[in-house]
């Protein structure tokens, strides 16, 4: 390696842990809170670990909140919209992508459409339409909605996805023997595994972390979600920082564990050189 590039590659690693140091810190300042004293919480010390560091806290989470009934709650939900946003994105998505029929054209670009506006606008309706079917608090309602708001999204990804595999490898498993539904579970369903897992995040993070839509949909406590969970923390007189930087750890650890596990997927390309032009 001659000078020029030693000075490149260190300029870069030392721009890549500026900003990775940036990224950490208010992860880092959420953890300090978490552990501090009651009687320190509004303290402006820089020290990560601060004197008196107890764990308090988190045994309060576990102990005297309700804090896993509503993970219960809400990875009940996430799965389900994540199952549903899957099973729904990947066959109309390939619909859209493989077959030609009337109003095709119309259909995409009314999911495209439907991005334009920012879910808080459908909110209204989407109320009147669960009061009407007495879906109001209750977890079918706040599926629906969740499913709905998720689904345009994937759908398009998905059909954008599936216009990348080459026709050809169906077109070879027909002349095998295939049904056209096994061409599609078996040969392209696998190849689809980049877009399907981000189809399966996307729909998992809309449902474990939104807030807006359950505020108005849940009422009944036992039926709580967590972002709903950690905003009672928070009144007008007071708010229980400790238990709100802990539980804000502790819901992210999902998150974090499933783009780890799914990272392996999370790459493009998979057909090529699957087929020789």
């Amino acid at each position: 390696m001659n000078k020029k590039n030693y000075i490149v590659n260190f300029f870069t690693y030392l721009f890549l842990i500026f900003f990775t140091v940036i990224a950490l810190y208010p992860i880092i300042n959420v953890f300090t809170i978490s552990i501090r004293p009651g009687n320190k919480l509004l303290s402006t010390s820089l020290a990560i670990i601060p004197d008196g560091a107890t764990f308090k806290q988190y045994a309060e989470l576990f102990t005297n909140r309700p804090f896993m009934l509503w993970v219960w709650n809400s990875t009940i939900v996430s799965a389900v919209v994540t199952f549903t946003g899957v099973a729904l994105a990947s066959t109309a998505g390939y619909a859209l992508s493989r077959f030609q029929f009337v109003g095709k054209q119309s259909s995409m670009l009314a999911l495209l459409t439907t991005q334009m506006f920012p879910a808080t606008m459908l909110l209204l309706p989407m109320y009147i339409m669960l009061i009407k079917l007495e879906l109001i608090n209750s977890y079918l309602g706040i599926i629906i909605v969740y499913s709905a708001t998720a689904l345009p999204f994937c759908v398009w990804q998905m059909k954008g996805y599936y216009d990348t595999i080459p026709f050809s490898l169906e077109e070879s498993a027909r002349i095998d023997g295939c049904t056209r539904w096994q061409a599609f579970y078996k040969i392209i369903f696998p190849l689809a595994a980049p877009a399907l897992v981000i189809t399966a995040l996307f729909s998992f993070m809309t449902a474990w972390s939104e807030y807006i839509v359950a505020a108005q949909v849940l009422q009944d406590t036992q039926l709580y979600t967590l972002p709903l969970g950690l905003k009672s923390f928070e009144s007008n007189m007071s708010t229980e920082w400790g238990l709100y930087a802990a539980a804000s750890l502790v819901v992210s650890i999902p998150v974090v564990a499933l783009f780890v596990i799914l990272s392996k997927w999370l790459v493009s390309g998979l057909t090529l050189g699957s087929v020789k032009g």
